[in-house]
């Protein structure tokens, strides 16, 4: 985030060209005309929510298992391990 203020200030108000800003900061030409472009760097949003195939069905388990575990021991918690149950699996 600093290089980016950094290259946007060194271009517009100093006046320096952005070929030699790039071979200054070692960025691409490219790169420095999309920070001219952007106040702020414009991040990365999903299109479509995450498909989640296998994990969907047992969300509301897992998250009723995390919910209870909030009243447990720190020691009685579910862990990464255990927190998904294995089809078939029988605990004894």
């Amino acid at each position: 985030m600093e290089i980016y203020g950094r290259i946007r200030r060194a271009v517009l108000v100093e006046g320096k060209s952005e070929r030699a800003v790039a071979k200054e900061f070692g960025v691409a030409r490219e790169t420095v005309r999309k920070m001219l472009r952007y106040a702020v760097p414009p991040g990365y949003r999903r299109q479509q929510p995450v498909r989640r195939p296998k994990l969907g069905p047992w969300l509301g388990v897992i998250d009723a298992i995390l919910e209870n575990d909030k009243q447990q021991p720190k020691k009685q918690r579910h862990t990464a391990r255990r927190s998904t149950p294995t089809p078939g699996a029988t605990r004894s």
